[in-house]
């Protein structure tokens, strides 16, 4: 049976790769802002603090010029930013003005079978039923929720992977490519926060 794309119900290339879901980059771009519209927690969605990114994931205002995690005049709202089509995707900037934060997995994720790496796990179990997104890898995960980070924080764990955690002064690149069946709302993740810096 021909597999087909999941934007258009056209058909995939044969040699199409096995996770492949749309026939083209402007299918796989129009998909990923249908599901974005649909996953996204109103909590990020109803505040004016998007950006666009580059391929290198430097951040971008709706018009293409340089934009700035700590200048809200190089911010828009999300349905101005998703309606850009500067850049290769959108980006959330982190503030001070709330304790919205993020964690951010680095290679946790096996992208072709979908399973966790035991430590993610954890973190994901702590941070409880909140918001989680595949990241652009695709093999890490953005944990979003509530917490008191005044500080970003790089941990570097003993197996060379890494977790981030940020509050404010960033910008965080978003796929809205939803983790498994977690919520679109933003959880307290305090805990899953304090066991990342207390190392466990």
């Amino acid at each position: 049976m021909p597999r087909i794309c999941e934007h258009c119900g056209g058909p995939l290339a044969v040699m199409a790769r096995s996770h492949a879901k749309t026939c083209s980059p402007r299918c796989r771009k129009a998909l990923s802002r249908a599901n974005a519209r649909k996953t996204l927690p109103d909590e990020l969605t109803t505040r004016d603090r998007w950006v666009r990114r580059s391929a290198t994931k430097a951040p971008l205002t709706t018009g293409g010029m340089p934009a700035s995690s700590t200048d809200p005049r190089t911010w828009s709202s999300y349905k101005d930013a998703a309606a850009s089509s500067v850049g290769v995707g959108l980006g959330f900037v982190l503030s001070d003005v709330n304790n919205i934060v993020c964690l951010d997995l680095d290679h946790c994720l096996n992208p072709l079978t979908g399973q966790l790496a035991p430590w993610a796990a954890a973190i994901l179990r702590d941070a409880g039923a909140t918001y989680v997104e595949v990241s652009p890898s695709g093999d890490g995960l953005h944990i979003w929720g509530r917490a008191d980070v005044r500080h970003g924080r790089r941990i570097r764990r003993p197996d060379g992977t890494a977790v981030e955690i940020y509050g404010t002064g960033r910008y965080i690149a978003m796929t809205g490519r939803r983790h498994g069946d977690t919520p679109s709302i933003l959880a307290d993740v305090s805990s899953a926060v304090r066991a990342c810096q207390g190392g466990n």
